[in-house]
């Protein structure tokens, strides 16, 4: 949204993207200008012209500043009006999907925290009329909400209007919170659970990103498709999964400064459509990009074996 924010149709249109996100202002700021109503006209007169439907292909990502479960109202109170503002915004688009992370509940009971979560989502859908809240899992443990299913559960359990609220699964964040994805057995038993714990109806959006970090790490690393824990095979399933067709899946790939990488993973995610496992073509490119990660994932499972192997050591002194 560089320059403005009718930019982030014409560059997901260069990569080859059938759907994308954007931020709605700011990241690094708690109040920016408000958009104006020529680049609103301009957002929407684009969508139409490359054929993004704003109400089901695109997926803002709220402020990382957001936390509406924070224990302090001040601080409450702040975060709320950003993520209002943001709803807004979306609105003022024709944007039909927002996601955020659910935030943490700091030094605060967790069951509280996961109330005052949902206290201020009611809120928020009264004051907007139809874009869908997106709450995203998340990596970690402890403090932070939203690292098992069951946190999400709760919260939509609390929420008035259901149809105003969805999830967004990000593949990395789910294997560092320890849900084993790597395989399409695994995978598709993932699936189920969040059908279970969650229900269907409320899955809205993938994020998709391989694993810098081993599996239950807590680490939010997100790594290039195929280089890191989770390797090539869980996203060759996720292309080939019927049941997650005409949701939004949005590459956050680490990319440095180098868009055009976004567009050579949508083009191997397309290549792996129809792919089998036991495919050649498909064994070679899975290795490939492997090799590639394996200095990166040797770093990080060193780093990981070693804070293990110091928590187990003040277990046992305790």
């Amino acid at each position: 949204m560089s320059g403005g924010i009718s930019n982030a149709v014409l560059n997901a249109m260069d990569i080859g993207a059938n759907s994308f996100a954007l931020f709605l202002k700011s990241p690094r700021k708690w109040v920016s200008p408000d958009i104006k109503d020529e680049e609103a006209e301009k957002f929407q007169t684009l969508c139409k012209q490359y054929g993004y439907n704003p109400r089901t292909d695109i997926l803002p990502h709220g402020s990382y500043f957001i936390n509406l479960a924070n224990p302090e109202p001040e601080k409450e109170e702040k975060a709320y009006g950003s993520f209002v503002d943001d709803l807004k915004r979306c609105e003022k688009l024709n944007i039909g999907l927002y996601n955020f992370h659910p935030g943490s509940s700091l030094d605060s009971d967790h069951k509280e925290a996961l109330a005052r979560l949902a206290k201020n989502i009611n809120k928020a859908i009264k004051e907007t009329s139809f874009v869908k809240i997106v709450i995203e899992n998340m990596a970690g443990h402890g403090n932070l909400i939203g690292s098992n299913l069951e946190d999400i559960r709760e919260v939509i359990d609390l929420i008035d209007d259901k149809s105003r609220v969805g999830v967004c699964l990000d593949t990395c964040h789910s294997f560092a919170a320890g849900y084993d994805i790597t395989t399409a057995e695994k995978f598709h038993e993932f699936l189920d659970k969040f059908d279970q714990v969650i229900g269907s109806e409320y899955l809205s959006a993938i994020h998709l990103n391989d694993s810098k970090a081993p599996l239950g790490a807590n680490r939010d690393l997100h790594q290039k498709l195929g280089y890191g824990f989770l390797g090539l095979e869980v996203f060759r399933v996720i292309a080939n999964t019927e049941r997650l067709k005409g949701i939004p899946i949005v590459l956050e790939t680490p990319v440095e400064n180098d868009d055009s990488i976004y567009g050579e993973e949508i083009k191997l995610l397309e290549w792996l459509q129809n792919k089998k496992e036991t495919d050649n073509d498909f064994i070679n490119k899975r290795d490939e990009l492997s090799k590639k990660g394996a200095k990166e994932r040797a770093e990080h499972l060193e780093k990981f074996e070693t804070k293990q192997a110091k928590t187990t050591k003040r277990k046992k002194k305790a």
